[in-house]
């Protein structure tokens, strides 16, 4: 590394004295929220602080945690100590990712800083050279239409546990876009009819990418429970109970790779058209209504398989003819941003124009807005969205 080695600060408040301090030999430069991680992470050190332990910051940081794994820079994660959730959220992601607390002294930060430009090179180059020998071992095609076989099969594999088709329960109707990255998602969707008159409906978007992902979804498909079956008879779990379960499935596998998701479930009766939900650290559902106007469908609620006795606060709204709710994650409001050079738009902002329009049309935009950029929207992340239409 020649010259002085860049310290890319992500922040949600300006560095403090001591950060400032012990990067005093380095090129400091500020991080783009609007622009991908990823190009800007071409640093020796990533510097990131959460101010403090709320459960609304938790998904902030998990959303940068994915994008640092897509990179092969090492990040210094800088928390208060008191931020409990925080310091679990990052306690199996030691490595890539080294934890520190905000008020650690000067000499002890710059130490670390000055480790990690040391060892940052030979990352690169190690990564370049598993690169190079992996091109090596794969290079004859038998061996290359194998690996693509393989992954073929696990892509069927993981869509044969997606439904094929929609619940017939009027008058809601449902539309999907499911757009993996690569060959297998780490998104999972499901659409279930519970009895005569519900269905329960959710997304979940676990962290990362390819097979690890995409076989943590195999499991969320399994263990998350809509029903209770006794018997002759059955209990609709509602939303919050679901995710909870969920939670604590997920918290007492221990697993050391895929730790978190996010998630959104929904229970809707077509007798009264209330739908009952729950979130779990996902991007808000939004709610058209035939009129055009657009609500967003709040409720807290922290990320999936870090605390085993967290609790999602049940929310209930009132779904009216022609109203549309949108479920969603991250993936497909990246796309859209992307496609539509608004780096700044939250979803809301960008379906505006198409707030009036049926749930099949909406879905038929959304698609041709993708397409239209395919080149800019290509690999980046897993693209997943419900569409719920209730028909006038």
């Amino acid at each position: 590394m020649t010259g002085k080695p860049k310290l890319l600060w992500v922040g949600q408040v300006p560095a403090p004295a001591n950060i400032m301090q012990a990067a005093a030999g380095w090129e400091f430069a500020p991080y783009d929220s609007a622009q991908p991680l990823g190009p800007q992470l071409k640093s020796a050190v990533l510097a990131v602080i959460c101010p403090a332990d709320r459960a609304a910051e938790l998904p902030w940081l998990a959303t940068l945690i994915k994008q640092i794994e897509q990179t092969d820079g090492v990040s210094v994660m800088l928390l208060p100590r008191e931020a409990e959730g925080a310091w679990q959220l990052l306690s199996n992601h030691q490595g890539r990712l080294l934890c520190m607390a905000d008020d650690t002294p000067v000499v002890e930060l710059a130490a670390r800083f000055e480790a990690v430009a040391a060892v940052q090179p030979l990352i690169w180059n190690l990564q370049a050279e598993l690169s190079a020998a992996n091109v090596l071992r794969h290079g004859a095609s038998s061996d290359v239409h194998t690996l693509n076989e393989e992954m073929r099969l696990a892509a069927r594999l993981q869509r044969d546990f997606l439904p094929r088709n929609m619940p017939d329960v009027p008058p809601i109707r449902f539309w999907l876009l499911f757009r993996p990255a690569g060959w297998v998602s780490g998104d999972i969707y499901d659409v279930t009819r519970l009895d005569e008159t519900r269905v329960g409906f959710y997304i979940v978007d676990a962290v990362g990418h390819g097979m690890p992902a995409a076989l943590l979804t195999m499991f969320i498909r399994r263990a998350l429970q809509a029903k209770h079956i006794d018997g002759h008879s059955y209990e609709i779990v509602p939303p919050e109970v679901s995710l909870a379960e969920l939670n604590r499935s997920l918290c007492e596998q221990h697993l050391s790779i895929c730790q978190f998701c996010t998630g959104v479930y929904g229970v809707l009766d077509a007798t009264d058209l209330k739908l009952s939900y729950a979130r779990a650290g996902h991007p808000e559902p939004l709610l058209l209504r035939a009129d055009g106007s657009i609500e967003t469908l709040g409720g807290t609620g922290t990320l999936l398989g870090i605390f085993p006795e967290a609790s999602f606060e049940p929310r209930q709204v009132q779904l009216g003819p022609g109203d549309r709710v949108v479920l969603y994650t991250d993936g497909l409001e990246e796309a859209l941003r992307r496609s539509m050079a608004a780096p700044k738009k939250d979803l809301a902002e960008l379906i505006a124009p198409w707030a009036k329009l049926a749930g099949d049309q909406l879905l038929a935009k959304l698609t041709e807005q993708i397409d239209s950029h395919q080149d800019e929207s290509k690999h980046r992340d897993d693209m997943t969205a419900v569409i719920v239409q209730i028909d006038q």
